[in-house]
């Protein structure tokens, strides 16, 4: 708070200010960010093309990864690019925008899960009202719902930022800007922001982790109730592959927004963030190929073509 200036630009501290750490950096993400291109591109396409996969799961999953793909390429190309100039710097409006459309993302995702833990709900729980309880109509609605939530949820966040007035210190010790950074580093109130993030954000957030969790619960205890052990693998497998995805995002995301102020390290706050927004995107594709059986045989008869 010693420099008064206004502050238009910030520079991005990144990961490491060593030469030939940051050029394997660069690669290592690059890496990273093509597989996550090329694998949920290619579940996109698996399903689409494969018949006996045009169902409402396999509708979601689609839709997941094309938000995969936007969610990822909303840090990554900035990141790469900081890894190969001397000077990382980011406008305070490029700032701004980045915040939203991964605020945007974040929350669309999150809804999409939680629609995705009702579409099991009912293919296990009520196998006999699947087709009316998940029809393609209740699929599209779903799906554009997750994406109306995140937009609004993300909206009514970075408006408030435009009124924030910064003033310095210049510089976000992260690879790209986040909401809790760039309010740290405003010279006016920010209780508004916290406000809305704790009303606005986390009742959604919460609500659409509430259904998951309510879903699951059920999931659970009807598989309990299967009498055979090959009934109840065969169900579960079914659900394995979205759980293992739920826990994976939603668990370092929570970890990220909700921890405490004070305890933790910003090298681990980039690990963390690191996790959620660059390689679970890349993990969701690998996951489905791995533990969905039909995602396997599509897979093998599109290699064969």
């Amino acid at each position: 708070m010693a420099n008064k200036s206004s502050v238009d630009e910030f520079i991005l501290l990144g990961l490491s200010d060593d030469a030939t750490v940051q050029f394997f950096l660069f690669l290592i993400f690059l890496s990273i960010y093509l597989i996550t291109l090329v694998g949920n591109m290619l579940i996109m396409v698996v399903i689409r093309t494969d018949p006996q996969l045009h169902n409402p799961m396999y509708f979601l999953l689609s839709n997941l990864s094309f938000l995969d793909i936007c969610y990822s390429s909303v840090t990554v190309p900035k990141m790469l690019e900081g890894f190969l100039v001397t000077k990382r710097t980011i406008s305070l409006s490029g700032c701004i925008a980045q915040i939203f459309f991964f605020i945007f993302m974040v929350g669309t995702e999150i809804f999409l899960l939680s629609a995705m833990a009702y579409d099991r709900f009912a293919a296990i729980c009520n196998p006999l009202r699947y087709s009316t309880l998940i029809s393609h109509r209740v699929c599209v609605q779903m799906v554009v719902g997750a994406w109306v939530s995140g937009f609004l949820d993300s909206l009514v966040n970075t408006l408030f930022l435009i009124d924030l007035h910064f003033c310095g210190p210049s510089y976000i010790n992260h690879f790209s800007c986040e909401l809790p950074l760039l309010l740290q580093m405003s010279c006016t109130s920010t209780f508004a922001n916290e406000m809305v993030i704790l009303t606005f954000s986390m009742t959604l957030g919460f609500a659409a982790l509430l259904l998951i969790v309510a879903s699951y619960i059920h999931i659970i205890g009807t598989i309990l109730k299967i009498s055979s052990s090959e009934g109840r693998q065969k169900a579960f497998s079914t659900c394995a592959s979205h759980l293992t995805v739920v826990l994976l995002f939603c668990g370092t995301a929570f970890i990220r927004y909700m921890r405490p102020a004070s305890g933790y390290s910003d090298t681990l706050d980039k690990l963390v963030s690191i996790q959620y927004s660059i390689l679970t995107p890349m993990l969701n594709p690998i996951i489905y190929s791995l533990k969905n059986k039909e995602v396997k045989t599509a897979l093998r008869k599109q290699f064969r073509k």
